[in-house]
């Protein structure tokens, strides 16, 4: 399983982390993500989704 939104396909980035010296050092941007059971194809399933996609309510979370 990867680091990546099934919704939206966002996943890790990489970029800099700059001190006030204005050295770079490599860092990597990782999404927030979260498990939850969204409605797929009619049917409940676990997923990865980011917080931006549950926000914009993208995800349909099965009745219990």
């Amino acid at each position: 399983m990867s680091n990546r939104c099934e919704i939206c396909g966002k996943g890790t980035t990489a970029g800099h982390n700059v001190s006030h010296s204005i050295r770079r050092t490599k860092r990597v941007f990782k999404p927030n993500l979260f498990k939850v059971r969204a409605v797929i194809d009619g049917r409940p399933k676990r997923i990865k989704v980011c917080a931006s996609c549950l926000r914009a309510g993208k995800v349909t979370k099965p009745v219990s």
